[in-house]
């Protein structure tokens, strides 16, 4: 019966055979042991060579790291592997065997892993890492299409940007000018206005030059929009979403989360409701706290998002940022024009922004304004003005960095780790 590692639990006492890599190997005397994994996990495979002879056991010694194989052997249960079952192997037919695999279990330099991260996402670490991933996506879609929420796809190329265009990649698009999409959320309101709820799920880029643990230049956003939903909406959602994808990790990766060493403990502690504060609490905190060089109207940089989230063992909201330093299509709170209805979630241990959102501006006389005052191509922006002329409603939305997201929960500290293939400033390889 062919199986694969996941499998092998519910086939205790059978016999089986799983399409592996050989990912490591040692062997004591007449035993050999056999690191496999399939893609699905991990599993030990133990040759004793009174049972299996001289030949089939010669052959476990000598196979080479990262070879292909399919073994048969008896699943048994082993209470000191992490994932409870070993393999008692009774025969070996290897498919293609590996010629000097570059990453051996030895330490190798970061770009080093880079230059070969076509392979490196073999390792244990890389897979726990991309499990973690898979599940943040899972649970994403299972949040949102259980709310009655309709997915959408935005253009990846566009004809106008969101937030400027000092941060995009510029094409052509046959005669005319066009970027790769640093958000899809102005389409994402079109379609709000004709779905009600929706989110996209997609690649993002930013032509930014940084070089921080932080930052990359391709990555993956989810953007939800939802009509006739306020700033407190909003809010609510976010820490919904963010606590259901959380402890779907908990739920479903804690294999994953153990071979990260990640504290669980801390993700524990991540539900409903999450603390707030505004601009203005968070500038006199900072200034308590010796950062003499912020001042009111000044954005926040890593450090101080580090310092307010150090107070706290929950992503906290930050809420009210000044109207001069925000985008040109967020709502002004209707008390105090300037600042606008707007949060970033700051996530714990030093992670960093993960969620920027707001109430849109649905008035049209207001958002032409805006358009004008960022000098802004009015002819570029009409259909999105548009939206404001045929049946405007209250509307929020926001938007959740995947890859800053996958770093938090799994604990790791470099977002390069937290995507397949990487794209960095100074690498576009492999």
């Amino acid at each position: 019966m062919k199986i694969t590692i996941t499998e092998a639990g519910q086939h205790v006492g059978e016999e089986v055979t799983i399409g592996a890599w050989l990912a490591n190997k040692r062997s004591s005397g007449k035993i050999a042991f056999l690191q496999l994994r399939d893609g699905t996990g991990f599993i030990q495979g133990v040759v004793v060579k009174s049972e299996v002879g001289e030949e089939v056991f010669q052959q476990a010694k000598s196979i080479t790291q990262e070879s292909s194989l399919y073994i048969t052997g008896t699943v048994q249960e082993d209470n000191r592997s992490p994932f409870g079952y070993e393999l008692s192997v009774s025969s070996i037919d290897i498919i293609a065997e590996a010629e000097d695999y570059p990453i051996t279990p030895k330490e190798h330099g970061t770009e080093f892993l880079m230059d070969h991260r076509h392979l490196w996402l073999r390792s244990r670490r890389q897979h726990a890492v991309m499990k973690v991933r898979n599940e943040i996506i899972r649970a994403t879609y299972e949040f949102f299409n259980d709310r009655g929420f309709v997915k959408v796809d935005p253009p990846i190329l566009t004809g106008s940007a969101p937030e400027g265009t000092s941060e995009l990649f510029h094409t052509r698009y046959f005669d005319e000018d066009a970027y790769l999409s640093q958000s899809g959320q102005l389409y994402m309101e079109a379609a709000a206005m004709a779905l009600g709820k929706v989110f996209s799920f997609g690649p993002t880029f930013r032509a930014e030059k940084s070089k921080t643990r932080r930052h990359l230049i391709e990555f993956w956003m989810i953007e939800p929009e939802m009509a006739f939903y306020n700033f407190e909406d909003n809010l609510k959602v976010q820490e919904e979403y963010v606590s259901h994808v959380v402890q779907s990790v908990l739920a479903n990766c804690r294999l994953e989360l153990g071979r990260l060493d990640r504290d669980t403990s801390k993700l524990e502690q991540i539900k409903v409701p999450f603390p707030r504060i505004t601009y203005d609490e968070a500038i006199e905190f900072l200034h308590k706290q010796g950062f003499d060089d912020i001042k009111w109207g000044d954005d926040f940089g890593a450090p101080h998002e580090t310092a307010i989230a150090e107070n706290y063992d929950k992503p906290v909201f930050i809420t009210h940022y000044p109207t001069a330093i925000k985008p040109f299509y967020m709502q002004p709170d209707p008390n105090r024009e300037e600042v606008v209805l707007c949060a970033d979630l700051i996530a714990p241990e030093g992670y960093g922004e993960i969620i920027g959102g707001s109430e849109r501006i649905h008035d049209r006389q207001l958002l032409e304004e805006r358009i004008k005052e960022h000098k802004l191509d009015e002819e570029a922006y009409k259909w999105y003005a548009e939206l404001r002329k045929y049946g405007s409603v209250p509307h929020s939305g926001f938007g959740l960095g995947l890859e800053r997201t996958v770093a938090w929960i799994s604990g790791v500290e470099h977002v390069r780790e937290t995507i397949p293939f990487p794209r960095l400033l100074n690498r576009l390889y492999p």
